[in-house]
């Protein structure tokens, strides 16, 4: 099964989510520095979410460099996770009108979590499709970076219940290990594209 429709809509969900949340973003009423400095904690609700919504977008796209296979059940993770991930913007929104309030903030590290433990499913549905020994069962056979994040999101809205900005401050502490992708899928990415090449230079030689 092709995997380059999967990447192209997923791509293309993304990247209207991310059009939406901007367009959320509101105007300050007058047009003088003071009044942009009270927009502060709206640009920063709509960063963290931009910012969540880009590594997504940036693991993603090196885990399916690293697939070789897709299957029916990678297509249906994949799809539940770009549903969690479109309610950004109305989960965004609703922290930015209440930033310091339980239920907005509880609601906006659910999403996250969901989101983060579909996202660990695909993983592991993109192993077994591919089996062991496949550069995608290698990257990911040590990694324990969904459980940590996972981990930290429940602890943040554990948290939450009694002091809802820990919800947001954990969100943001379980970004950290995922903004530098992994480092052995792109080593193998390296590999790939070096034999690539020295391919391709080898059939260009004349014999």
């Amino acid at each position: 099964m092709s995997k380059s429709r999967l990447e192209a809509f997923t791509d293309g969900v993304i990247a209207i989510v991310i059009t939406i949340m901007v367009l959320e973003l509101k105007v300050p009423k007058e047009p003088t520095f003071s009044a942009l400095m009270e927009s502060r904690y709206h640009f920063l609700v709509y960063l963290v979410s931009f910012l969540t919504l880009a590594i997504y977008w940036n693991n993603h796209h090196h885990l399916l460099q690293i697939a070789r296979r897709i299957s029916g059940r990678v297509l249906w993770c994949n799809i539940v996770l770009l549903f969690f991930l479109s309610l950004f913007p109305f989960t965004t929104a609703w922290v930015d009108e209440h930033l310091t309030s339980r239920t907005p903030e509880l609601l906006y590290g659910g999403v996250m979590l969901v989101a983060d433990i579909i996202w660990l499913l695909l993983a592991q549905e993109l192993v077994r499709e591919n089996g062991k020994g496949s550069a995608i069962h290698e990257a990911l056979k040590d990694s324990k970076k969904s459980y940590i994040t996972i981990g930290l999101i429940l602890a943040g809205l554990i948290a939450g219940v009694f002091w809802p900005p820990a919800v947001m401050i954990m969100c943001v502490l379980s970004m950290l290990p995922w903004i530098i992708p992994d480092k052995k899928i792109e080593k193998h990415i390296r590999e790939t594209l070096l034999e690539k090449e020295r391919f391709e230079t080898s059939k260009n030689i004349p014999e």
